[in-house]
């Protein structure tokens, strides 16, 4: 089973080439266009995972029209470091610097075009399980 997201963004072709060059996703599936050319609804990959993204209806505001996150999405990667520094290079707005968690994986996060906030991760260690004590 799996969970694919669906972002909503006022300029879908921006942030599809957004997406491609700082966080490394490729284009996935059949774009489609609306009578004004402009794309309507797209999706990209990232490894085996997908996220679909459609551009609302005129009342819509993206999280940085809002000033507010809205959500997040969180996204395993084979090595966060470099991955982070493609990011930073293509100029996407960095939340958190690379760091390492307590529950074992090393993350940062950062923003796309519109404000979505994306946390990027790999596991350096698995967790403990708490023993149970024998009474």
């Amino acid at each position: 089973m799996a969970i694919t997201a669906y972002l909503y963004y006022e300029d879908v072709d921006g942030v599809l080439k957004f997406l491609a060059k700082a966080f490394g996703f490729r284009q996935y599936g059949v774009q489609m266009r609306g009578p004004d050319g402009k794309t309507n609804h797209a999706a990209m990959k990232l490894g085996s995972a997908v996220v679909m993204m459609g551009r609302p209806g005129a009342g819509y505001r993206n999280p940085r029209r809002l000033g507010q996150a809205t959500q997040s999405l969180y996204v395993n990667v084979k090595d966060v470091d470099k991955h982070f520094e493609r990011a930073r290079r293509a100029g996407a707005a960095i939340l958190e610097e690379p760091t390492n968690t307590e529950y074992g994986h090393r993350r940062y996060g950062a923003t796309d075009l519109e404000g979505h906030e994306w946390y990027f991760a790999q596991e350096i260690r698995r967790p403990r399980k708490k023993r149970k004590s024998k009474r």
